[in-house]
C-alpha cells in the first residue's frame, strides 16, 4: 500500500459503519501489547463518530486507522484516546497523521481546554512531545469520575485502584493552551518509558 493513498479526515456519520472493525482493532492491539487500551463498545465508538468527535484514516473504503476525543470536567479537559492503526499500515507515519488531526479536532472543538493523553505507547509519547504535551502526574489530569471509570476495561485497572488513582503503567501527558510550548526534548518519551518500567519492576518485587 502507498501512504499517500490513505486519507485522514474528521469522521462523519456515514463512517459509523466501521465501528465494529474499530472495536476489534482496539481489542487486538491490547492483546498484542498486554497493556493499556480499555475496550470500547460498538455503540460507544459510533457515538464518537456521529457526534463529530473522531478521526478516521481510510484507504478507499477500508478503515485503517482511528482516534477520538472526549470532553471532561465541564469542558475544562479534553482527552485524546483510542489511537489505532491497522497492523498492515503501521510504520508508514500514519499514526502521526491521525494524532495531529485528532489534536486539530480537539483544539477546534474546545480551544480553551487542556488536552491530555494517558498511554503506555512510546510512539504515542513521542508524538505527544512533538506537539507540546508534557508529562504530568495523574493529579494534574481531570478528576471527573466518569473518565476514570472508563479505565475499567483496561487489564491494568487493578493497579490504578491499588494506587488510589495516583499512578498506573500509563504515563499522563498534558497540553495546556495557556502555557508556552516547552522546548522539544527528544529524550523525554524514552525517560518516561524507563520510569514506567522501573516502577513496574518494583511493584512486581513487592
Amino acid at each position: 500500500m502507498k501512504p499517500d493513498k490513505v486519507t485522514v479526515e474528521f469522521a462523519r456519520e456515514e463512517h459509523a459503519v466501521h465501528a465494529e472493525r474499530i472495536c476489534n482493532l482496539i481489542y487486538e492491539s491490547a492483546l498484542q501489547r498486554g497493556t493499556g487500551i480499555a475496550r470500547r463498545s460498538n455503540d460507544y465508538i459510533s457515538s464518537k463518530i456521529t457526534g463529530g468527535k473522531a478521526v478516521v484514516a481510510l484507504d478507499g473504503e477500508k478503515l485503517v486507522g482511528f482516534s477520538y476525543i472526549e470532553c471532561w470536567g465541564h469542558g475544562d479537559y479534553v482527552a485524546t484516546s483510542g489511537l489505532i492503526v491497522d497492523p498492515e499500515y503501521r510504520h508508514l507515519g500514519l499514526a502521526g497523521r491521525i494524532k495531529e488531526k485528532t489534536f486539530e479536532l480537539a483544539r477546534m472543538r474546545f480551544p480553551y481546554a487542556k488536552i491530555f493523553s494517558i498511554t503506555t505507547s512510546l510512539p504515542v509519547m513521542k508524538l505527544n512531545s512533538r506537539m507540546g504535551y508534557k508529562p504530568v502526574t495523574f493529579s494534574e489530569l481531570t478528576d471527573d469520575e466518569e473518565f476514570w471509570q472508563g479505565c475499567k476495561g483496561c487489564v491494568n485497572f487493578d493497579i490504578l485502584q491499588r494506587n488510589n488513582r495516583r499512578m498506573c503503567l500509563c504515563t499522563g501527558m498534558l497540553f495546556d493552551p495557556g502555557q508556552p510550548l516547552p522546548a522539544n526534548n527528544a529524550a523525554t518519551p524514552y525517560l518516561m518509558l524507563l520510569k514506567n518500567k522501573i516502577s513496574k519492576i518494583f511493584r512486581i518485587k513487592h
